[in-house]
């Protein structure tokens, strides 16, 4: 780690440098972050409770890890990863979060390991760049991801994910992603590679699926969101 960024405490968390790990896990739902940390973590501590947004260092397996919340949509993730990377020391970001599966073949509770991320928002205009950015996954984290996968038995899909600015979609447009290959629709994965890009460091978003637009009667509640989710975090600490 480098010296201490004179920009902490930010707004919009509270933590000193050096209380998150190099690795840290960021689901969107604050309690599902208090889970992680409650059942996965030994000698978990709360380092980050602004606005609610749950943030834990603890350890899995001997190995220093972090967990905190970012919220819904790129904004919001866009503001807790540019300070973790840039601000906090933080190397590896792997987002642990929900998803709608456009694929016939990806049913409630199959992985999704988003090799990139398309995207209907601005996020990377603030780059100035002369064309279309690609926000894609760290590759090494990628492959390891689905090794672990391939070795645990679990259901995934390795492709594109489409993070949409949108939840309520009044032109209803996912399925014109779904024609180009895309494999769900999620809100934040876009601006996590954005940022992990612009700052040399790596991230990796794992989508459990939720629910899916083929398969209407195939759906989750919000508790089951929140503490059922539980491969993908343990394929994410594995990572960790």
């Amino acid at each position: 780690m480098t010296e201490k960024h004179p920009n902490i405490p930010t707004p919009h968390i509270a933590s000193n440098y050096g209380d998150f790990a190099e690795t840290v896990l960021m689901p969107g739902d604050p309690l599902r972050s208090k889970f992680i940390a409650e059942n996965f973590l030994d000698d978990a501590v709360l380092v980050n409770n602004v606005r609610g947004v749950n943030g834990y260092t603890g350890y899995y397996k001997g190995k220093r890890v972090s967990v905190m919340a970012s919220g819904m949509g790129q904004p919001a993730i866009g503001i807790y990863s540019y300070e973790l990377y840039n601000f906090y020391g933080v190397e590896t970001i792997i987002r642990v979060g929900s998803c709608g599966s456009f694929h016939k073949d990806l049913h409630v509770r199959d992985l999704i390991l988003a090799q990139g991320a398309c995207t209907n928002g601005n996020y990377a205009m603030q780059y100035g760049l002369p064309g279309t950015f690609c926000p894609i996954a760290d590759f090494g984290l990628l492959r390891r991801a689905a090794d672990l996968c391939e070795k645990s038995g679990v259901r995934y899909m390795v492709g594109n994910i489409f993070s949409s600015d949108m939840f309520y979609d009044d032109a209803n447009s996912g399925m014109q992603w779904a024609k180009m290959g895309v494999l769900g629709v999620e809100m934040e994965s876009a601006a996590l590679y954005c940022n992990a890009a612009r700052a040399g460091k790596k991230a990796l978003c794992i989508c459990t699926v939720s629910d899916s637009f083929l398969h209407p009667e195939e759906n989750t509640t919000a508790e089951e969101r929140q503490n059922s989710f539980t491969t993908m975090m343990k394929i994410a600490l594995e990572l960790a």
